[in-house]
This record gives C-alpha cells, structure tokens and sequence, in this order.
C-alpha cells in the first residue's frame, strides 16, 4: 500500500508536468521513441539514438533493420494511444492491432503447440505457456474482460496494470511480440484509466536497468505464487519511472524556454512557435518537415534552417545528397536520460 501510494504521487506529478508542456506532439514524438528504443533493447533489438532519428528522416534509406523494428514500435504505440484516449477501453482488436504494427504481418494468435520460453544464458525451459489454440483464445477474453470491467477486481490500478503485464506475458499469445506488445499495454492501461493524459511513462528504461530482476520476478510468481515481490517491482518502476520522466520534461520545457528566449532576440523576423515546436518534434529535422509544419516553400523551409544553423540553434549534416539539422542540446538531454 505504501508503495502504490507513492507510486501514485509521482504519477499525478508526471500527470500535472506534462501537461505544461503546449505541444503535445513534443512528448509523444520524443517520449515514444525513448519507450520504444528500450523495450525493443529488452527483446535484444539495438539501435543507436543517431539510428533511431534518421530513420525518422528517411525512411526509404534506413540505417539498419533494428531502428525500423524500433520506428515500428513507436508507431504502434501512439496508434493504440490515439484510440484509447477517445474510448478508455482495450479491446482485444486493439491488441491484435498493437501486434501486427510490430510484427508487420496478421498472423494473430498462436495456433500451434510447440512454443516454450528459453532461458538466454542455459537453453533450458524456463516456461511454457499454453500451447491450445482455444486455450489462448479463452484466456484473452478473460483478460479483455479484467482490462476493461473493474467490478471483476477491485484492487489498485497500478496492482492491476502488473497483473494484466504478468498475465498476458504468461499467455504469451502471440509466435512474437509478445514482450513489446505487452510493455505497450502497461501505457494504454494507465491512459484508459486517466492515470495519465499521454504515453509518456517511460517504464522500459527502468526494465532494461534491471533486466535479469524482470524476468526473474515474472517466473517466480509462476513458480511460487507468490505476488507480492512482482507487485513492488513494478511499483518501483512506476515510481522511479515517473520521476526519471518529470525531470526529463522539465528540462525540456527550460531548453524550449532559452530557445524561445534566444530566438525572439536574434532571429525576430523568422520567429514563429511553430519553429520552436518543430525543432523540438524532431530531434532531427530536415527541410520538408519545416515546409509542412510551417506550411511555407522549399526556398524559405531552407532559408529559416540556414539560419538557424549560423545561430547555432542546430547543427547541420549530410546523408548522401540530403541535409538533416540536429538539435544537438535536446539530444543530448534525451540520451542523458536513457
């Protein structure tokens, strides 16, 4: 109980903070792919930050296939937040939706026995999961129902949200996916319930930091029964997550601040707030993202970046033929909290 009220407290303060930031578009965009580099970390799927936001900029000339896996995870977590914002419910379409944006393919649930949970270090089986098509079929259907009806339990949300995670981790219902899938879910879960406006806990980062305790717990309450150490591992996540979370946006909103400040004096004439958002959209911005933000012309798109780069606002560099601008000090503070 202590736990979950502290965890709670941190929560609502993240809740309050990221609010105070007026574009939204800027959490969401920077915050997702933060989520996204780290779950996928977990699954073994690496990628730089310098990869991650050049797979932004040019999707038809990514950097390597791990930063598109990532690329997919972000997109897949702001598709499932768009929808539970509107409806505060998860349905299981929406699940089997999160999936196949990871996945990119509609093989859905498994179908065939023969899937086992391997320990990375031994090659052991650690778990196996049900191996029933029906049975998996069954067993989501009772977690949608626990998801979305709190008449069935009444226990805390953030309790709830780590024994959705834990349950639908030991349904395991997907041949893949299942990890990524499922840390999207603890985020939707928390939106559905209005314990946060936007996807913006950021709880991957504290699993990757403690990668061996995470599967450790989820296997001992398979083993044992025993909750209570999973229950204050996830709340602590919760907790150290949030406030990871509301330092990192609190840095943002004084950086955003000096350059709305540094820009007005130097660069009145080109001075617009739809700049400002844009450099902080994207870590790494080119010339036709500032065309369709600001609705302006390639001349006058390339015009503004010149001279925020004589400004030093951002940092020029080139891929092939193409430019790019990087907001060196954002970029900094991202990877600083990562």
């Amino acid at each position: 109980m202590k736990k979950t009220a502290e965890a709670h407290r941190f929560l609502a303060e993240l809740k309050g903070v990221a609010a105070t930031i007026p574009n939204e578009a800027i959490l969401i965009n920077t915050l997702s792919l933060q989520e996204a580099k780290d779950s996928s970390e977990i699954e073994n799927i690496v990628t730089t930050h310098d990869e991650l936001y050049k797979a932004s900029l040019f999707e038809e000339n990514l950097p390597n296939p791990a930063a598109k896996e990532v690329q997919d995870y972000a997109v897949a977590l702001k598709q499932g937040f768009q929808i539970v914002r509107h409806q505060k419910l998860i349905r299981l379409s929406d699940i089997l939706a999160i999936q196949q944006t990871l996945e990119k393919n509609n093989a859905g649930f498994r179908r065939l026995p023969g899937t086992e949970l391997k320990s990375s270090r031994t090659g052991e089986v650690v778990y196996t999961p049900p191996q029933h098509a029906e049975d998996v079929a069954r067993l989501m259907d009772n977690l949608v129902a626990y998801i979305n009806d709190d008449a069935l339990c009444d226990a805390d949300p953030l309790v709830k949200m780590a024994i959705i995670h834990h349950q639908f981790e030991s349904i395991h219902p997907f041949y893949d996916g299942n990890g990524r899938t499922g840390r999207i879910l603890n985020m939707l879960y928390l939106v559905a319930k209005d314990l946060l406006n936007l996807p913006v806990l950021y709880l991957s980062r504290f699993l990757i930091r403690n990668k061996a305790d995470y599967y450790q717990h989820l296997q001992a309450v398979r083993v044992t029964g025993d909750w209570e150490p999973w229950l204050l591992y996830i709340l602590e996540g919760v907790s150290n997550t949030a406030q990871n979370t509301i330092e990192l946006i609190k840095e943002i909103k004084r950086l955003m601040k000096a350059y709305k400040h540094r820009l007005r004096e130097q660069l009145p004439k080109i001075y617009r707030q739809e700049l400002l958002n844009n450099m902080f959209n994207h870590p790494y911005t080119k010339i036709e993202f500032v065309m369709e933000d600001l609705s302006v012309s390639r001349i006058t798109a390339t015009k503004y970046l010149e001279m925020l780069v004589e400004h030093d606002f951002l940092e020029k560099q080139k891929i092939g033929r193409a430019n790019y601008y990087i907001n060196t000090p954002l970029c900094s503070l991202l990877m600083a909290h990562s």
